[in-house]
């Protein structure tokens, strides 16, 4: 699926990932030249609409996962399967890090015959050139329906950088990914998207 987009103006794509927390895979995709968007949601699962504490039960089947709207005049589909790949565990099938649940499982939602080539190639090379100590485990599912998640999960590292998860499991991903794609990043003089309204709350872990 292609976002519509007004002539003249760049095509858009969208890539639909799951790493783990969503807040962790936003607060990354978010510093990369050629997105425009990152929306945490919800994907993969039976319930319709699901609500956050619907799925942290694990019951509806979705994964937290993040809906990427990219320009792929600037940044390639399997660029961002590498940053994906490559900034969370993809060899741990329900975990990343103390977030246990299917919901935080290794996905990539594809939506052509295409984005499915790329991705089992990319998870060819991965074991090949044997970057992890074990085998990628990453599901590769066709993309169905993605439901965005409420309001106060959106940009939450860039809202609540004092948080206790933000600090002790975002910023140090977001360190260690700056250091090692460091060319991929937008420019720190891009002016930075303006912010939502703050709405509803959620506990700091």
């Amino acid at each position: 699926m292609t976002p519509s987009t007004p002539a003249g103006a760049p095509e858009l794509r969208t890539a639909t990932f799951a790493g783990g927390c969503f807040w962790c895979t936003e607060a990354v995709f978010s510093e990369l030249e050629g997105v425009e968007r990152v929306l945490p949601g919800y994907t993969g699962g039976t319930v319709p609409h699901p609500t956050y504490e619907q799925v942290c039960t694990g019951e509806t089947g979705h994964a937290e996962a993040v809906e990427i709207t990219y320009r792929p005049d600037r940044i390639s589909y399997r660029d961002l399967l590498v940053v994906f790949f490559t900034t969370h565990d993809p060899t741990t099938k329900n975990r990343q890090g103390g977030d246990v649940g299917t919901q935080y499982r290794s996905s990539v939602f594809y939506r052509t015959p295409e984005e499915k080539a790329t991705v089992e190639a990319v998870v060819r090379e991965l074991g090949t050139e044997k970057v992890f100590r074990h085998p990628v485990v990453t599901e590769i599912v066709q993309f169905t329906t993605f439901y965005p998640a409420e309001e106060y999960h959106r940009d939450y590292y860039r809202r609540n950088p004092e948080r206790g998860y933000c600090q002790a499991v975002i910023a140090p991903k977001l360190a260690k990914f700056r250091k090692e794609h460091a060319a991929q990043l937008r420019s720190r003089d891009a002016p930075a998207a303006p912010l939502p309204p703050r709405g509803g709350s959620r506990a700091a872990t």
